[in-house]
């Protein structure tokens, strides 16, 4: 029991367990991206890596691999004999809500210009992470919702996946608007090239359009 107690010493491992307690399952690239936005710390991908490795080794977190990404999990219970914190909001949890989307993209400067300026998405994080970026939107109606992630290609899976959407005209994602018809004339007169135009699909009106960074993007509302 020592060894957990030491661990918990460490103010910044307490907010990595914080973080894993409000959503379990993250990389090591998420856990650094929610300490610097939520808790403004400025540690190293190293040094957090390391502080894993800690809690990893008293028992504190579990991980499992998926591919090349390592997932990191809370584990209660070498807590079960202490009354804490982590325990106590583990038993009262909220409903499974979505925090995060994300779509992949070629060119993370060119997404980021075409989602906010064209689009109409304001940015809400930026975070430089080696050579890539944590670079999210959200709708300026609703700044503290869904963060849509701008999330770099580079993995060998994700080019031949979204190629294999793109020839079957199956759109990456959806997007919700009040009237399709006036976001595609909208859309239109910024140069947006749509690969389908509004149509009525029973209970909805969807239209489809090329987001020039490798996805076709669906927007849709409620008849």
């Amino acid at each position: 029991m020592g060894d957990v107690f030491k661990a918990l010493a460490d103010p910044t491992r307490r907010k990595i367990l914080d973080e894993l307690a409000e959503r379990n399952g993250q990389t090591l690239f998420e856990i650094c991206s929610r300490l610097a936005t939520k808790h403004q710390l400025g540690s190293s991908r190293q040094a957090i890596s390391q502080h894993l490795d800690v809690l990893e080794g008293t028992g504190l977190i579990e991980t499992r691999r998926q591919g090349r990404y390592k997932f990191h999990y809370l584990n209660t219970g070498p807590l079960e004999r202490i009354p804490d914190r982590w325990l106590k909001q583990r038993s009262m949890e909220a409903p499974m809500r979505i925090h995060l989307s994300s779509v992949f993209v070629d060119d993370q400067d060119k997404a980021l210009r075409f989602y906010t300026e064209v689009l109409g998405f304001v940015k809400k994080t930026e975070i430089p992470l080696g050579e890539a970026r944590w670079l999210t939107v959200v709708s300026p109606n609703d700044p503290n919702g869904t963060e849509l992630v701008l999330e770099p290609d580079g993995h060998p899976a994700v080019k031949p996946f979204k190629e294999a959407l793109v020839r079957d005209g199956i759109p990456f994602t959806s997007f919700a608007v009040d009237d399709v018809h006036n976001e595609f004339e909208r859309l239109r007169e910024h140069g947006v090239q749509f690969t389908q135009e509004p149509v009525e699909m029973g209970p909805v009106t969807t239209a489809v359009f090329d987001d020039t960074c490798g996805n076709l993007i669906q927007i849709a509302h409620q008849n």
